[in-house]
């Protein structure tokens, strides 16, 4: 990956499709991985406000010394924050802490049923209109509640960020998310490392010549609509992943990995999800 070789964009907000999850990476890690994948290519990354990395994530970019308009930057509001006026104080802190005067994407990180989705939604348009974010979307949701964000929001909402990887099945979140035109945002895409050293992966990586991360990965971007941010602490690893564009895996080998799905396969927050999805 490198300028000459631009990712390959998804949806309407052209979001790469190959990007760099920070959760987890905090100061001088968060800001050498930040600057050194940026110097090796990757043009989007991803923060949040309850990563508590906005600022070293904002030094990074600021080492790279990039022109602003070449760098896809994610940030989200945690869910605590969904009062129209709480989300405006939300963005507006972050774009701080980041030290940018905007952030390409900013998302509702976590559904609130606590909250009317519409006064949410209603804050959440309001930094876009005032220009702190260019686009706005969700996070974690529910193909429910996708749809009916899609309908009370006034501006399009550009992705849903939700966990997706082989081993968990998101063909519901896909197929509602084809259907309204919105890109899935796969976080955890190795399964938080669970698919590192999966003997299926691997075994279709010798015919590649690439490692069971990487197949993984790209059996990930090669899907209609989707991108990929993983999360690494190590420049090596991150330039790794990064070197999924070269290959292309069959359609039996697309169904072989989708084939290791499994009902315990979710890793982050299982009893949270069940809640809110149902």
């Amino acid at each position: 990956m490198s300028e000459s070789q631009p990712l390959p964009s998804v949806g309407s907000a052209q979001i790469p499709a190959l990007g760099l999850g920070t959760a987890g990476l905090t100061d001088d890690v968060a800001r050498t991985l930040v600057r050194e994948a940026l110097a090796m290519g990757y043009r989007h990354l991803d923060t949040a406000a309850f990563y508590k990395n906005e600022g070293p994530v904002g030094q990074g970019i600021a080492d790279a010394a990039l022109p602003r308009d070449e760098i896809f930057l994610t940030t989200k509001v945690w869910f605590d924050q969904f009062h129209s006026d709480e989300v405006r104080a939300s963005a507006e802190a972050s774009i701080a802490r980041l030290g940018v005067d905007y952030v390409d994407l900013l998302l509702l990180h976590w559904p609130n049923p606590d909250i009317p989705l519409e006064e949410t939604l209603r804050g959440l348009n309001a930094v876009a209109e005032a220009g702190l974010t260019k686009h706005i979307g969700v996070s974690n949701f529910s193909p429910a509640w996708m749809a009916n964000a899609v309908r009370l929001s006034e501006r399009p909402i550009v992705c849903n960020q939700v966990e997706y990887h082989a081993r968990l099945n998101q063909d519901a979140v896909l197929a509602t998310s084809r259907e309204l035109a919105i890109p899935i945002v796969a976080y955890s895409p190795l399964a938080q490392g669970a698919l590192v050293d999966d003997p299926l992966l691997t075994e279709i990586g010798v015919r590649h010549d690439k490692t069971a991360s990487q197949v993984a990965l790209r059996w990930l971007v090669q899907q209609p609509g989707v991108c990929a941010i993983p999360r690494t602490s190590k420049v090596e690893r991150a330039k790794a992943n990064a070197a999924v564009f070269d290959f292309r895996l069959s359609d039996e080998e697309m169904s072989a990995v989708a084939g290791l799905a499994r009902p315990d396969g979710r890793r982050i927050n299982p009893e949270r999800m069940a809640a809110l999805w149902g």
